[in-house]
């Protein structure tokens, strides 16, 4: 056993090694590699595996954030070494968190729709698992330490006396020594990072700082904190530095992609306007994905009644959702804007201010009444500046709901659909009322006495929990449609349901147990990017299955095309879905279907870094069979982000670029 003297020399000595100049700064730098080896490894990333360059531009990137400590005295630095591990810590834990649910890392715009978190508790809570544990172990030792280090008594560091010019030039010596030493740091940082990012660039990764990359494919370059470091330079650059403004030349080349866009006459057959002044009602389903369509369990239907509806609906079997990190309100963004999603953030969040040619907006200009209804916080995803741009009448919120029911995020489906139905009888016809659900949200919480679907081996799991949310959104359908009947709405009203996104449960384990077979990469990319697309036409004309590739960006354009509105005025990505053109769905990600290949993007950017997918023999093909589609992809992409970024339709229409509407 140790006795006091050697306790005292033992700790002394430590003490002395950890107070040495460096020593801090080295530990920091092993913590905090060790924390971004851990979190990648955590997030799973397919096709992504830290190289030698990898582990460069890590540590030059931590160099980078943390060069400025040598500049101060060693207390100073030791407090702030340790404020670094904090903060970073906690940034790195929330991405691991946020990329969980969103497949995604957390940017500037998100941060400013932060206010939501606390909306997020149970979906939140769900993504925490106990192993996150090792990113905060350190935590219990450097915190007290440095408390200690920084409030012990200080002791003197000179021998005998010195005279005071001897003092101050100490003084300046070890300030210089302390600047000289910080801006070698810099210096090696810099080129630690940016040399192997430049490579990239010019090499593997060609245009990843021009195009319209996924945040995860400049990740793979740049690493989390370059990641963190462009995207700030990316929003200051694009928000605080003024008015961003977009080169004539390019303007114009925009433009007359539109303009060959719209040279197509709409009304050259028999569906436009064969249901004109038709009610329109629309809802948007909380993660209802397209692989539960159809499906048994246990010998029970999991959607009987959207089963039955399906039979006098056209039901788009290959519909894609086209959202991005805005999620739910992406989707309400592209199915009634026809535009595509931003790289980072929300439309509604990021661009409310801008010129957009909606769905309701549109139908006001055709002398319809436009509503929408959603049981929660009016404030949330920035819905009510938003709304009042796209010119709805009125938004029922959660505070014009009973609270009756309430089940999870808000007033159960069920309840909510009622009262919406309800609220519809006294709103002049023709309509149109945009309904947006919430029972089926993440982390898909079904109370006992609710829960009718024996799910078998998902019992107490989280698949088998979003399979009792959608079987429960199901029986609210089936309520909708019989009081819709009563109502007298039935026979002239067009119901159009669809799923928003995915689910947020990647597991693949899961979906080969509840489908009976194995799956590869293109059926787990479908399963999560296609959800259900139903319209059911108010004489139930044309019922059946419709395997084309769809997207959201298609769907205002087909309600307006069976109104009898004519396109030619607005400026849409997509089109309406009643006609035999080939059509291309881009994904934010830079994946693409149409009706012969799927192209799957993988974390290194340009087309050879993919995988092109045959879907008659689901099997990868060679890689130019999908060079036009990629080209193309790219292409819309980057029109859609420039017209929102730069508010593109405001200029066209000033200019007189649609005379007609």
């Amino acid at each position: 056993m140790l006795s006091s003297h050697s306790w005292i020399d033992i700790r002394s000595r430590a003490s002395k090694g950890l107070h040495y100049r460096y020593t801090g700064y080295l530990l920091f730098l092993v913590l905090m590699m060790y924390k971004l080896i851990l979190l990648d490894h955590h997030l799973h990333i397919s096709n992504m595996k830290l190289d030698q360059a990898d582990y460069i531009i890590a540590v030059g990137s931590l160099l980078l954030i943390s060069f400025w400590t040598f500049w101060l005295p060693p207390r100073g630095r030791l407090v702030s070494l340790t404020l670094l591990n904090l903060l970073w810590t906690g940034i790195l834990y929330a991405d691991l968190i946020y990329y969980r649910y969103f497949d995604d890392f957390i940017t500037v715009p998100v941060l400013l729709q932060a206010g939501q978190v606390g909306s997020l508790g149970d979906s939140i809570r769900s993504l925490i698992h106990g192993y996150d544990l090792f990113f905060f172990l350190d935590w219990l030792i450097i915190v007290p330490f440095t408390a200690v280090m920084v409030f012990r008594k200080r002791r003197s560091t000179t021998n005998g006396y010195l005279f005071p010019g001897e003092q101050r030039q100490q003084r300046h010596k070890r300030i210089n020594r302390r600047l000289v030493t910080g801006t070698l740091v810099l210096i090696l940082g810099l080129v630690m990072t940016f040399v192997p990012i430049k490579r990239a660039s010019d090499t593997w990764a060609v245009g990843l700082f021009e195009g319209n990359w996924w945040n995860i494919t400049l990740y793979n370059v740049t690493g989390l904190i370059g990641f963190h470091g462009y995207d700030i330079y990316r929003y200051g650059r694009d928000h605080l530095i003024g008015q961003p403004k977009l080169a004539e030349e390019e303007v114009n080349q925009v433009k007359a992609w539109f303009d060959a866009k719209r040279m197509k006459p709409s009304g050259s057959d028999a569906w436009f306007g064969k249901y004109k002044n038709s009610n329109v009602i629309t809802i948007q389903t909380e993660a209802f994905m397209n692989f539960v369509v159809g499906q048994s369990i246990e010998g029970q239907e999991i959607t009987p009644n959207f089963n039955r509806l399906m039979k006098e609906s056209m039901y788009f079997s290959n519909f894609y959702h086209q959202t991005g990190q805005g999620r739910t309100s992406d989707a309400d963004f592209v199915t009634h804007s026809s535009l595509l999603p931003l790289p980072t953030g929300s439309v509604f969040t990021r661009y409310a201010d801008r010129e957009y040619d909606t769905l309701p907006e549109i139908l006001k200009e055709q002398g319809y009444a436009a509503n929408v209804f959603h049981a929660y916080d009016s404030s949330f995803w920035n819905r009510t500046t938003m709304y009042r741009e796209m010119k709805y009448d009125r938004f029922y919120s959660k505070k014009d709901f009973d609270m009756t029911d309430v089940l999870g995020w808000s007033l159960s489906d069920k309840a909510f659909l009622e009262q919406s139905l309800n609220e519809m009888d006294s709103i002049k016809q023709p309509f149109y009322s945009f309904l947006i659900t919430l029972t089926s949200h993440h982390p898909y919480y079904v109370p006992k006495d609710a829960r009718k679907l024996d799910t078998g081996a998902f019992e107490g799991t989280m698949f088998g929990d979003y399979l009792q949310s959608i079987h429960y959104v199901d029986e609210a359908f089936g309520q909708f449609v019989d009081q819709m009947k009563e109502q007298g709405l039935w026979d002239n009203t067009m119901l159009i349901i669809y799923g928003d996104h995915d689910n947020s449960i990647k597991d693949k384990a899961d979906y080969e147990k509840f489908l009976g077979r194995e799956l590869n990469a293109l059926d787990m990319e479908q399963i999560m990017n296609q959800v259900p697309l139903l319209i059911r036409l108010p004489d139930g004309e044309n019922a059946g299955v419709y395997s084309d590739a769809a997207g959201m960006m298609n769907v205002t354009p087909s309600i307006l095309h069976l109104l009898g509105v004519p396109s030619e005025p607005y400026f849409w990505i997509g089109s309406h879905l009643f006609d035999e053109e080939p059509r291309l769905i881009p994904l934010r990600s830079g994946a693409f279907s149409d009706e012969k290949v799927f192209y799957l993007p993988s974390e290194t950017a340009g087309l050879e870094g993919g995988t092109c997918y045959d879907l008659v023999t689901r099997q990868p093909t060679d890689i130019q069979a999908c060079r036009d589609g990629y080209d193309e992809t790219q292409k819309q992409l980057k029109i859609s982000d420039q017209v929102i970024t730069y508010d593109l339709l405001k200029q066209f229409k000033t200019q007189g670029g649609a005379e007609t509407k």
